[in-house]
C-alpha cells in the first residue's frame, strides 16, 4: 500500500483532510434528504428548494475563492480551522429555522465555510504528499465525500425511524455541530508544509503572488480552461445529487427506506469510484481519467433517468452511476495544484474549482424551474449530459501534469 511509504506528518495531514471533507459532505448532503419534508412543512415549491441549494453553492464558491487567497497569505492550517468552525456553526443554526427565508440565509452562510474547506484542504494535501502519490492522496481525501454522504443517508434513516418528520429534520441539522471538534485535532497535529514556508520567504524577497496574476497572459488560458473543466463536473454532479432523492420519492414512488437503500448503493459506488480514479489518475494521467469518467457518467445518468427500467435494474445501475459520477473528481485537486505556481496555488486552485461550483450551482435551481413543465428525471439527465460534454471539451487543450514536482519555480 502506498500509504506505508508516507511519513507521520503526511498521514496526520491525510487524516485531517479526510475528516474535514467528510463532515463537509455530511453538512451539505443532509439538506438533499430533507427537501420533501421541508416542502410539505412550509408549502415550499421545488423552485424554492432549488434556490436554497443554489444559494449555498454560490456562497461556497465565494468562500472557496476567499479561502484560497487567505491560505496563500496566512497559511493552510489556520484557514482550514476557520472554515470548519464556520460551516459547522451555520449547519447547527439551520435546525432553528422556521421558514424558507430563514433557511436560505443559514444555508447560504454555511456555504462560505463549505467551499473554503475543500480549497484549503486540497492545497494542503497536494503540497504535503510526495509527487508520485499526489493523485492517490488527494483522491483518497475526495473519497471522504462518499463517507460523509453515506453518514448523512444513515443518519436520515435512523433519525426518521425514531422521530416524527417535524422534529427529525431539525435534529439532523443540529448534528452538524459535532464536527467542530475536528479543529482541536488540526491544531494539535497539523503544520503548514515546508514548500509553503519556502514560498513565503521567496515572496518576501522577490515579491509577487498577487491573486490577479492568475489572469496574467502566462496563466489566463489555464485559468479559463480549468474553470470550465470544474464547471462541467459541478453542474452535472449537483443536478443529479441534489434532486435524486426527490426523483426517487416523487416519480419512482419509493418509501423512505427504499430511497435510502438506493442511495446507499450509489454511495458505495461513489466511494470505490473515488479510490479507483485516484489510482488511475497517477497511473494513466489526469486528463485521460477525466474524459473516461465523464463519458461513462453521462451515459449512465441518461439511462438512469430516461429509459424505463425496473426498480431492480435501477438498483443495479446505482453502483456504476456512483462510481463514475463521483470518481471523476479524484484527480481534480492534484491537477489544479499542478497547474499553478506555488505562490499562486491557493488562489488559482480556489478560483477555478469554485468558479465551477458557482456556475454549476445554477443546476439545482434550473432543474427545479424546468421540472415544473417537464419530467424531473428528463431534466436531470439532459443537464448532466451537457456538463460532461463540457468536461471533455475543456480537457483537450489542457496540459498533462501527472507526476509534476511542486518546486519553487512556476508551474
Amino acid at each position: 500500500m502506498w500509504i506505508s511509504e508516507t511519513n507521520t506528518n503526511e498521514r496526520k495531514t491525510l487524516v485531517a483532510a479526510f475528516a474535514g471533507y467528510g463532515v463537509d459532505a455530511f453538512d451539505y448532503m443532509i439538506y438533499t434528504f430533507l427537501i420533501p419534508t421541508l416542502m410539505a412543512a412550509w408549502t415550499m415549491s421545488k423552485v424554492e428548494a432549488g434556490y436554497i441549494a443554489t444559494g449555498a453553492l454560490v456562497t461556497s464558491a465565494i468562500g472557496g475563492w476567499a479561502a484560497g487567497i487567505l491560505a496563500d497569505k496566512y497559511g493552510r492550517v489556520r484557514v482550514l480551522q476557520w472554515t470548519v468552525m464556520w460551516f459547522t456553526l451555520f449547519t447547527f443554526l439551520s435546525g432553528f429555522t422556521n421558514s424558507f427565508e430563514q433557511l436560505f440565509f443559514t444555508r447560504a452562510m454555511q456555504g462560505f465555510g463549505f467551499g473554503g474547506e475543500w480549497s484549503v484542504g486540497a492545497v494542503l494535501i497536494a503540497e504535503m504528499i510526495q509527487a508520485k502519490h499526489r493523485g492517490k492522496a488527494v483522491g483518497l481525501v475526495q473519497s471522504s465525500w462518499a463517507v460523509g454522504w453515506g453518514a448523512a443517508a444513515i443518519a436520515f434513516w435512523a433519525v426518521y425511524a425514531v422521530l416524527p418528520a417535524e422534529q427529525a429534520w431539525r435534529v439532523l441539522f443540529w448534528l452538524g455541530i459535532l464536527p467542530a471538534f475536528l479543529i482541536f485535532y488540526i491544531r494539535r497535529n497539523i503544520k503548514d508544509p515546508e514548500v509553503f514556508h519556502a514560498t513565503q520567504a521567496k515572496k518576501k524577497a522577490e515579491g509577487g503572488g498577487n491573486f490577479w496574476e492568475i489572469f496574467s497572459p502566462r496563466l489566463l488560458k489555464t485559468t479559463i480552461l480549468a474553470s470550465l473543466l470544474s464547471t462541467g463536473m459541478m453542474g452535472a454532479y449537483y443536478a443529479v445529487t441534489t434532486w435524486l432523492p426527490t426523483f426517487l420519492k416523487v416519480e419512482r414512488k419509493l418509501s423512505v427506506l427504499g430511497t435510502s437503500g438506493y442511495l446507499l448503493v450509489l454511495i458505495l459506488g461513489s466511494f470505490i469510484g473515488y479510490l479507483t480514479s485516484a489510482y488511475l489518475s497517477d497511473k494513466l494521467g489526469r486528463r485521460y481519467c477525466f474524459m473516461l469518467f465523464a463519458t461513462c457518467a453521462g451515459t449512465l445518468v441518461y439511462i438512469y433517468t430516461h429509459i424505463p427500467i425496473t426498480d431492480g435494474l435501477m438498483l443495479f445501475l446505482g453502483f456504476p452511476l456512483g462510481f463514475f459520477l463521483s470518481g471523476i473528481f479524484s484527480g481534480m485537486g492534484a491537477y489544479l495544484a499542478e497547474l499553478f505556481p506555488n505562490e499562486l496555488r491557493g488562489s488559482g486552485q480556489g478560483f477555478c474549482y469554485n468558479f465551477g461550483r458557482a456556475a454549476g450551482a445554477m443546476s439545482p435551481a434550473l432543474v427545479g424551474y424546468l421540472s415544473t413543465s417537464n419530467p424531473l428525471g428528463e431534466v436531470i439527465g439532459v443537464l448532466a449530459a451537457g456538463g460532461y460534454l463540457l468536461v471533455i471539451l475543456a480537457c483537450l487543450p489542457l496540459p498533462e501534469t501527472q507526476g509534476r514536482d511542486l518546486a519553487l519555480q512556476p508551474a
